[in-house]
């Protein structure tokens, strides 16, 4: 079984729907028995809580950072969110995010919030092509910090154009680790101890056999 967190993770995220089952189309063409989407955590108390969820797997998974770093957009709130919980449990950190737009008056630049140094760990949802991350690591790296690592809610562990997963690549292609609250094997384990799911669980089961990589 997972880590107990993953398990409340993935229960949390059912009983919001925010990950749903049925017959869902992917951006690469693909029918998932399964959709997750982070944008429905869209009110006060849920958002309390995935920062929750978000903080206890930067503990588990005890990479070193210095800063929290959210891309725009989605990475905004959650990146704010996270560090408050972070705080609540004792350890307060600083965060910066970034603009879409360059500001040319007042404090000017296309950052807001602490200033860019050390090493700054990247908050956003999920990585699917994984543009976010790489805008994110330019923006680290041309402010002369290190980026120490990318946080997401749920690692798909499927499969892009080649062998690879997109969290997979993302970690080869920056040496980075990438860390997610719950993956899809914590996902497969969930439904299968629980009997009423045991539908979901076949289909699930049978989209990782044809999709899924061996490991993240």
């Amino acid at each position: 079984m997972p880590s107990s967190f993953r398990l409340d993770f993935i229960r949390f995220a059912i009983a919001t729907k925010v990950l749903l089952f049925g017959e869902f189309k992917t951006k690469a063409g693909r029918l998932s028995p399964y959709f997750f989407n982070a944008g429905l955590f869209c009110d006060g108390e849920s958002l309390r809580q995935l920062a929750q969820f978000y903080a206890k797997a930067i503990v588990a998974a005890g990479t070193p950072f210095d800063l929290l770093f959210g891309p725009a957009y989605k990475g905004i709130p959650l990146v704010a969110a996270v560090a408050v919980a972070l705080a609540e449990m004792g350890r307060n950190v600083p965060f910066s995010y970034n603009r879409k737009e360059v500001k040319d008056h007042g404090e000017g630049g296309n950052t807001v919030g602490a200033t860019l140094q050390g090493r700054a760990l990247i908050v956003d949802d999920v990585i699917s092509a994984g543009t976010s991350v790489r805008e994110s690591v330019e923006i680290i790296r041309g402010a002369q910090a290190t980026p120490a690592g990318v946080l997401i809610a749920l690692d798909r562990m499927e499969r892009g154009t080649g062998e690879l997963s997109a969290t997979q690549e993302v970690s080869q292609l920056y040496a980075i680790p990438v860390i997610s609250i719950a993956n899809l094997d914590d996902l497969i384990d969930f439904l299968g101890h629980d009997p009423s799911l045991n539908k979901e669980l076949a289909a699930v089961a049978a989209y990782r056999q044809r999709y899924g990589v061996s490991s993240t």
